[in-house]
């Protein structure tokens, strides 16, 4: 198994961090920390680009980390917050001269070719467009890129069912009310664990930050990072309130994840 890197491109809600409108104290933090785009993660390991989703805001966050190559991506859902930056993809195409491989639920990726749907047509654009294979994977299910396994991790999201990612020793886990008990026996023995953590009110499709904080007990990763973070938890404070393996993600964040053993 070889070393990742994890770098967070964004840890924030689906509104983001500052969200528009508001003057509250996070939302006019000093703290850069307290800027938080859509939530999603880059993934590197021996020469490989692997992306998990496309938000809106895919285009800011691939410009400040530099990202030349993506060699694949997988979704978790469709919801907006995680797709909406698909179109962006179009430059890094022209530069790989080809198309990117997707990886996802089938319903996530119908969704997906619905909404871009100028991307998967059959007629000949005259302009560029996103180009794309698909590729559905089963809940449970997994996909090996270039020799890493990549295995699903079904979730529940309110009443929607979402996939997180286990990589070897690290796993990936954003919107989720709920983790079914198959999936909770799949995130033992980890080092580095992703987790929603909305806010300290409960919500019907997110977990909160005391719910997390319960899931990193019972499941014990050496390492836990809380994401999908709204305005309601400013950084340090919330950061002073958790023991040192829990900390709060945040935008430009690199992770290194050794070997598996």
């Amino acid at each position: 198994m070889a070393k990742f890197t994890i770098t967070v491109l964004g840890s924030g809600t689906s509104m983001g961090v500052p969200t528009l409108g508001c003057d509250c104290k996070v939302c006019n933090s000093a703290d850069p920390r307290d800027n938080r785009l859509r939530p999603s993660v880059l993934l590197e390991f021996a020469d490989q680009t692997v992306l998990i989703d496309t938000t809106p805001d895919f285009r800011q966050q691939a410009l400040r980390e530099r990202i030349r190559r993506i060699d694949a991506i997988l979704y978790t859902h469709a919801h907006a917050d995680h797709i909406l930056g698909l179109d962006d993809l179009r430059p890094i195409n022209l530069k790989q001269r080809g198309p990117i491989p997707i990886y996802g639920a089938a319903e996530t990726l119908e969704t997906i070719q619905r909404t871009f749907s100028y991307a998967f047509g059959s007629y000949t654009p005259e302009s560029h467009v996103p180009k794309l294979t698909v590729n559905p994977l089963d809940p449970g299910g997994s996909v090996s890129l270039n020799g890493v396994e990549f295995q699903t991790i079904p979730l529940h999201h309110g009443t929607g069912r979402v996939f997180g990612y286990r990589f070897g020793n690290a796993a990936y886990l954003t919107d989720h009310s709920e983790i079914p008990a198959a999936s909770m026996a799949r995130l033992l023995d980890l080092d580095v664990l992703f987790l929603d953590a909305l806010r300290h009110k409960p919500h019907p499709t997110h977990t909160t930050l005391s719910e997390a904080q319960r899931l990193v007990s019972e499941l014990r990763p050496k390492r836990a990072y809380f994401t999908h973070i709204s305005h309601d938890l400013p950084h340090a404070y919330t950061e002073s309130t958790l023991p040192p393996h829990m900390r709060l993600a945040y935008d430009g964040l690199r992770i290194p994840v050794e070997e598996s053993r």
